[in-house]
């Protein structure tokens, strides 16, 4: 076996060129940092790595990152050390700075934005429908065995989610009906119209304020939750670690949470219709003296039998597109807690878009088919 070529460095103040020559081992890590930063001195304008030899990954992350320092793109003879493409890889396509790469960057800024733009988003949607793929195969296991379905888990996430949200859901519930309330009395008062803000009130919070506000709501807090509880178990490889033992990570932590939070949100709907018809109730009572029996006649009057059912028939799908956001969002973790977090504001605020754009496509349904 060939013994190691000797490690020279040289330095052309003049040129600002760097000749490298021989094998750079870890032991010659010092020679290298003084050489480079000489050379950085000097202009950093070229370098030649045609006479140099083996690298170990050391000197080449060193060498890696001198080139990702520099002002502009050094011209290089030579071959580039082959730890540079694993390093690359493991950094997820950190920048080498090589004179094409930092060529393309320079000339067509816009054009390397808009490719990487459209390669994570290509990404994100092969995951999505990787996960969809492995979540609806879960469920179908569990639903031809009963066996695998954790009850237990079900009922822990659907109590977390459910009965300790209630004062929160409640007391939103009430207020934004009281508001809503006051505003139709004080709309309609000039016309002598005000008995009908028993139905603005009763129709509003039924078909509407109540589901929406709930969902909003849980998807801020469960959401959120969910995101965060999976991306954590990703960065500290739990979920790599049931897998490496055999468990499925759908079946154990993913298809408890969503089914938990489908059960739960209806149940939370009718918390918040409840407290939005009694916030109502009261307003009216103390606004226009309207006493609590004529209101309830008058609520009986106003809405239709599918009045409550068009709002509740809304709550398991909410609860799903919830679910199934946080879940997807939190498994998507894998570098650092920077990423965590913002992963977990993404949940967030895509399940508000996706709950509210599912809310007017069921209007528009609703409106078509006269629920």
């Amino acid at each position: 076996m060939p013994s190691p070529a000797e490690f020279h460095a040289q330095v052309d103040a003049g040129d600002g060129n760097l000749r490298l020559a021989g094998d750079c081992r870890t032991t010659d890590l010092g020679a290298l940092e003084a050489s480079l930063l000489a050379w950085t001195k000097a202009g950093a304008r070229s370098i030649d790595l045609s006479s140099a030899g083996r690298f170990d990954i050391g000197p080449a992350w060193v060498l890696k990152r001198a080139f990702a320092d520099t002002a502009t793109a050094p011209e290089i003879q030579g071959p580039l050390p082959s730890h540079f493409t694993y390093l690359d890889e493991l950094l997820h396509g950190a920048s080498a700075r090589t004179p094409a790469a930092a060529s393309m960057e320079q000339e067509s800024p816009t054009l390397v934005r808009m490719g990487r733009a459209l390669e994570t988003r290509g990404e994100n949607w092969f995951e999505a429908l990787t996960y969809g793929g492995k979540l609806i195969t879960t469920a179908g296991t569990a639903w031809t065995s009963w066996k695998r379905l954790r009850i237990p888990s079900i009922v822990r996430h659907a109590y977390e989610t459910g009965y300790q949200a209630v004062p929160v859901v409640a007391v939103i519930a009430f207020l934004i009906s009281v508001i809503s309330a006051y505003i139709g009395a004080q709309q309609l008062r000039p016309y002598g119209g005000e008995i009908f803000t028993v139905d603005i009130v009763a129709i509003g919070v039924l078909r509407e304020l109540g589901v929406l506000l709930t969902a909003i709501m849980v998807a801020g807090r469960t959401g959120s939750a969910y995101a965060a509880e999976l991306g954590v178990m990703k960065l500290n490889d739990e979920v790599d670690a049931l897998e490496s033992m055999g468990i499925d990570p759908y079946e154990v932590l993913v298809l408890p949470r969503i089914l938990g939070l489908v059960i739960a949100l209806p149940l939370l709907t009718i918390v918040a219709d409840f407290m939005g018809l009694l916030g109502g109730a009261m307003l009216t009572r103390y606004l226009i003296d309207l006493p609590w029996p004529q209101f309830f006649t008058r609520l009986d009057e106003a809405i239709a039998p599918t009045t409550f059912w068009a709002g509740l028939v809304k709550a398991p799908v909410f609860g799903l597109l919830i679910g199934l956001t946080g879940t997807l969002r939190g498994l998507q973790v894998r570098e650092s807690s920077r990423e965590l977090g913002r992963l977990t504001t993404v949940a967030v605020v895509q399940s508000i878009f996706l709950v509210i754009l599912a809310d007017a496509l069921f209007a528009i349904l609703f409106l078509e088919i006269d629920f």
